[in-house]
């Protein structure tokens, strides 16, 4: 009996030893990188991303309206060949994260079993939600129900508008599981890879079950340099937005002028106290402005709720979650879609611009839920977030669509420029220069967390991983996402709009690819980690 069991333990060993194998590799941070000047630059990511991203700049600044006329052509051309990808994508992400929750891999703890939260529930809430809807909240909250409502933007499935069920339930079909499924799933695959693993903090990482150490060669820039371009354009359209919603905010509060001068300003401001932000590090620039942030944010949802009366927003809850069960899955059907304007306009960006955002949001989220398990973090990431969108969406958009019925203010009218719409539903509530200023901190504050956290994200892809590159290196990223966000608000002119559309989904296309590789090369490495921890325990 003893021989058997001295057996069985020789084999068990043998087979913890072949699986512990399976991840371990030569590569060591850093060694392919070019360390100059103070920098310390991974070789080629750094060079082929700022290269194109410069080049960029410097092709849209000589010749904009050409620049602006391609970004259109290349955008409608990916909507009406790839729109079933992108929806199909979208389902399938939403239906791997919910499979990981109740599949025992949910057991397994981000960093190993006794790993440690970094930061309390209420930071990481606030951080997960900074990060992730911030700007896009603050934009679309009011104009899109209102939007929809009103047929400036069409319908969804071509239900005709005055339909507040219709219209609040393809708002939370855009803003609700689906995305942070999206977010989900790069984000698990870069903290498990990284916690578990002893991998890098970048793309390529996740993509070791599949590639095994070629992820350190060609096919790994290659990834990595497509997540940097993606993450660039996913964050610079959420930058282009909360300009042009800040710039706004300053002309309906003071008279200011909104036009490209006073976004650019803006930017330009904004990019310098991200700067600042920069130096201070993820403790004590992110966490903090992300605290306030919270704050904020939830004071405003409080006003909101009771100013435009608690009864109206318990009945506009109670439509959006009704309208979203109604519609969630007639509106996921990629098959025979007639509501043209509705599906590619809107559906088809949203679902790259999430796509796009994901490098960086799932990046920031990794960084931030070591301690976690899968379980806890997917249902963190992909339950609570929904449940405080919809309240958001039902207190801002509802009061909107409210208005709307009650031939109250402007809205009434219809949607003439997206960026006003929240400060024209703040118009017909008390206390409007108030609520409106503390609107306009809200989206500056967002920015600058977006603006920082992005540049932390791609700093740790272009420099092979590492969390603690000089400082320098994402004040480089810090600018040029600023530069960016400048330039496609100038190439779009009056299509300003249109043109940052057009930049989330063209980036977005090559990376829907990527995500779903992803989700093979993760459910792999959830599999080894539990056979691993099922030997171990014995």
């Amino acid at each position: 009996m003893t021989e058997s069991n001295n057996n069985d333990k020789s084999q068990i060993d043998q087979e913890i030893e072949e699986l512990e194998e399976v991840y371990e590799t030569d590569y060591q941070l850093g060694q392919d990188n070019v360390r100059w000047l103070g920098l310390d630059l991974h070789n080629p990511v750094f060079v082929v991303s700022a290269t194109l991203i410069l080049l960029f700049v410097l092709l849209s600044l000589i010749n904009p309206e050409a620049a602006n006329e391609n970004l259109t052509a290349v955008r409608v051309w990916i909507g009406e060949t790839f729109d079933w990808l992108f929806l199909s994508a979208g389902n399938f992400f939403v239906l791997f994260c919910l499979l990981l929750i109740f599949l025992p891999y949910g057991k397994i703890r981000i960093g190993g079993e006794d790993a440690k939260p970094d930061f309390s529930i209420l930071s990481w809430f606030a951080m997960l939600f900074a990060a992730g809807m911030g700007i896009g909240l603050m934009f679309w909250s009011v104009a899109e129900p209102v939007g929809y409502f009103t047929e400036w933007f069409g319908t969804p499935l071509d239900v005709g508008g005055d339909d507040a069920t219709a219209a609040l339930g393809a708002t939370m079909y855009h803003w609700g599981l689906h995305p942070w499924a999206v977010y989900g799933v790069v984000a698990l695959g870069l903290a498990f890879f990284t916690y578990n693993k002893g991998l890098p903090l970048t793309i390529r990482s996740v993509f070791y079950p599949l590639l095994g150490d070629r992820v350190w060669g060609p096919f790994g820039h290659v990834i990595d340099t497509l997540a940097v371009l993606a993450t660039l354009f996913g964050l610079v359209t959420s930058l282009g937005l909360g300009a042009q919603q800040a710039a706004g905010g300053i002309e309906f509060l003071f008279g200011i002028s909104s036009g490209l001068a006073t976004q650019i300003i803006i930017i330009s401001g904004v990019t310098a106290i991200a700067l600042i932000s920069v130096l201070r590090g993820i403790h004590g620039g992110v966490r903090v402005l992300s605290n306030i942030n919270m704050v904020l944010a939830v004071f405003l949802l409080a006003f909101v709720m009771i100013a435009g009366g608690l009864v109206a927003f318990f009945s506009n809850f109670g439509t959006a979650v009704a309208g979203y069960a109604q519609y969630m899955l007639p509106l996921s059907n990629p098959v025979g879609r007639e509501d043209d304007v509705f599906y590619h306009g809107w559906t088809i960006f949203f679902w790259a611009w999430w796509i796009s955002w994901s490098p960086f949001v799932g990046m920031f989220i990794a960084r931030v839920s070591r301690g976690r398990t899968v379980r806890q973090f997917l249902t963190a990431v992909l339950i609570v977030p929904v449940v405080v969108t919809t309240i958001w969406m039902s207190a801002f958009g509802g009061s909107g669509i409210d208005q709307v019925k009650g031939q109250i203010g402007q809205l009434a009218d219809g949607i003439g420029d997206s960026s006003l719409a929240l400060f024209q539903m703040l118009e017909n509530l008390p206390f409007t220069t108030i609520t409106s200023a503390l609107a306009v901190i809200l989206v500056l504050v967002f920015f600058i967390t977006s603006s920082d956290s992005g540049s932390l994200v791609i700093d740790s892809i272009t420099s092979g991983g590492k969390i603690d590159a000089p400082v320098s290196q994402r004040v480089f990223w810090v600018i040029i996402e600023g530069l960016l966000a400048a330039v496609m608000l100038t190439i779009g002119g009056a299509a300003s709009l249109q043109a940052l559309q057009a930049g989330a989904v063209s980036a977005g296309l090559p990376f829907t690819i990527i995500l779903l590789l992803i989700c093979v090369s993760l459910f792999k490495g959830l599999a080894h980690e539990k056979r691993l921890l099922e030997l171990q325990a014995r």
